[in-house]
């Protein structure tokens, strides 16, 4: 569709914005949001009439595109019939939505706690390993993220943790494997992955193996980076875990429902959890969710004992019904084998055309709809297109990089020095072509910056 201009409606709508919206993770007076007039599957559109191709999927959620039809009747039907309902009740979209789900996840994991989205997820996930082994610390890596809230925060290994970091949350930080990138000097996978997992567990012997409650990972690292964990690494976490009595806690927030191309990541990796949290995709964000699966071990902890813990709208009707029509959705159309397809058919090879032409790139990585491109100034060197952690001028490489691909109408996901290729994971074929043709226009504009 091409949508019309509707210069002063957008004006109004941006200056409402910037009188009173406080946004996050920004200096207020130095961000200019785009105002946004509509959006429908793979695209959003500006007041002026501009289309975007959304590269982004919104923050990696919108699994089956914008405004698809059936959920959107799903919400409506359920406002009619119940818009709310307390969390203590049992109410059938709270109970279909918790089924469809445990009917998905790797092994027991068959208890659903439903949260509002996946931050709280992950602080709900830690309070009840702590809860379950009477230990009080937590282990996570470098280059992860898990949520804005204090807990969440402080899990987080980038940047964005060092403004909340108290020091007294219990959280230890190790290196996770990534041989691009590697802390081990490592030249294969397999020695990464052995040297990672020797690591960790010195890192464990350190700490005090009877004080770590859990190890909490992202199943395939998301805004860090797509860091595909090697053959057997998340094997071997599990294995560290059983040795010493500590809960194994996959975030599937932004990698699950679909984006790997798998209904969860852990599926690549045949890996099961002891507790695993969700959100973004589950209902493609149009109604705000999130949730832990437990596992039957985890679960028995709090059969007879109460769980200290709940949030007003857990399991949020809407929600719920959102998911449980997004589930069928994905079901119904494939969409979780057509990510897959999509990703290996045509992703792959055109990402990996694009590094072969382009300097900028250093490394392609990822799979299904949920791919990276590593921005070098130099192969050879694999430094970075911009410092760690880079603003104003420092940042100018990556700015320039994400104004031309906008300036073509496709939006990005770009963070550091890293641009994502996560669209929605319905996209079509000739959609997706038309972005990575966008995306190889913008790396031309990256590779004015290299060496």
């Amino acid at each position: 569709m091409t949508p019309e201009p509707h210069l002063q409606a957008g004006a109004a709508v941006k200056a409402a914005d910037r009188a009173h919206v406080f946004h996050s993770w920004s200096a207020q007076e130095l961000i200019d949001p785009l105002a946004v007039a509509g959006a429908e599957g793979s695209y959003f559109w500006d007041y002026e009439g501009k289309r975007y191709l959304d590269l982004a999927s919104g923050l990696v959620y919108t699994n089956i595109g914008y405004q698809h039809p059936k959920v959107v009747a799903a919400i409506q039907e359920q406002a009619a019939k119940m818009t709310t309902f307390a969390p203590a009740f049992a109410v059938e979209a709270r109970s279909e939505a918790a089924r469809l789900i445990a009917e998905r996840t790797p092994g027991d994991l068959d208890k659903i706690f439903f949260t509002n989205g996946g931050a709280d997820a992950v602080e709900h996930a830690v309070r009840m390993a702590r809860l379950h082994t009477g230990r009080p610390k937590v282990l996570s890596a470098y280059r992860s993220y898990h949520g804005g809230t204090q807990q969440a925060i402080n899990l987080t290994g980038d940047p964005r943790r060092w403004a909340s970091d108290s020091g007294t949350a219990g959280v230890v930080h190790f290196w996770g494997p990534f041989l691009y990138r590697s802390r081990f000097y490592a030249e294969t996978e397999e020695q990464e992955c052995a040297r990672a997992l020797e690591h960790l567990e010195t890192t464990i012997a350190f700490e005090g193996p009877a004080s770590v409650a859990a190890i909490v990972l992202e199943t395939v690292p998301g805004t860090a980076g797509i860091m595909m964990p090697p053959a057997g690494y998340l094997a071997g976490v599990r294995e560290i875990c059983d040795k010493y009595g500590i809960v194994f806690v996959l975030d599937e927030v932004m990698a699950g429902f679909g984006r790997t191309g798998t209904w969860f990541a852990a599926d690549l990796y045949d890996v099961v959890p002891d507790l695993m949290t969700f959100a973004k995709g589950v209902n493609s964000g149009y109604v705000p969710l999130g949730g832990v699966a437990i596992s039957g071990k985890i679960a028995e902890t709090f059969a007879e004992r109460p769980y200290p813990g709940g949030l007003t709208y857990s399991g949020h009707p809407l929600a719920c019904a959102a998911a449980v029509a997004t589930i069928n959705v994905m079901a119904e159309e494939g969409i979780v084998e057509h990510a897959a397809r999509l990703g290996a058919e045509v992703v792959e090879p055109a990402l990996r055309e694009l590094a072969e032409r382009h300097p900028s790139v250093g490394e392609v990585r990822g799979t299904g709809m949920f791919w990276a491109l590593d921005l070098v100034k130099n192969r050879e060197t694999r430094e970075p297109l911009v410092p760690y952690n880079a603003t104003g001028q420092a940042a100018t490489p990556m700015s320039a990089f994400a104004a031309s691909a906008k300036s073509h109408g496709v939006w990005p996901f770009v963070n550091m020095n890293r641009t994502h290729v996560v669209p929605p994971c319905n996209i079509s074929e000739a959609e997706l072509k038309e972005g990575l043709a966008v995306l190889d226009t913008a790396l031309s504009v990256a590779d004015e910056y290299t060496e």
